[in-house]
């Protein structure tokens, strides 16, 4: 497939800076080797305390032993499901607190297909996420008081 370049058309690289989601892209060991300026406002680390680092960066302790055996596999095989399923996991900002994050990923390939790396698109769901979990307390709450009353 051929691509006409418009002059008028932004570069990649402004797309990447200027989108309102973070992109991350990192090797096939798991090093960062791009970070947006919405990855550092989701996250808190600079382009600089980010790149060459591993994602161990944002990846809670508890989850990381899941998160690189999935990450061997998908390097090793080439297969992903998160390219068009959404994927939902709690992730690390760098004052300490607990994000919700939900990210696609992009499978980047060298011209013989191997697998060199994994790129991520990032939301921060983490107000929407305590939103949901207030709502479905409220839930909780109202059909505990229902219950009472129907009892009495």
């Amino acid at each position: 497939m051929s691509q006409t370049i418009d002059a008028n058309q932004p570069d990649l690289a402004q797309l990447v800076a200027a989108a309102g989601d973070a992109v991350v892209v990192s090797d096939a060991e798991g090093l960062i080797t791009l970070w947006n300026p919405a990855a550092e406002r989701i996250f808190g680390f600079s382009q600089d305390e980010a790149l060459g680092r591993n994602l161990d960066l944002i990846t809670p302790e508890r989850h990381r032993q899941r998160h690189w055996h999935g990450y061997a596999k998908t390097m090793q095989t080439g297969v992903t499901r998160y390219g068009t399923q959404l994927l939902k996991v709690p992730a690390l900002h760098k004052d300490g607190r607990s994000l919700s994050i939900a990210f696609t990923v992009a499978l980047l390939k060298a011209p013989d297909g191997t697998v060199t790396g994994i790129a991520a698109i990032i939301r921060d769901e983490t107000e929407r996420w305590e939103e949901e979990r207030r709502l479905r307390r409220r839930v909780a709450d109202l059909e505990a008081e229902r219950s009472k009353l129907a009892i009495a």
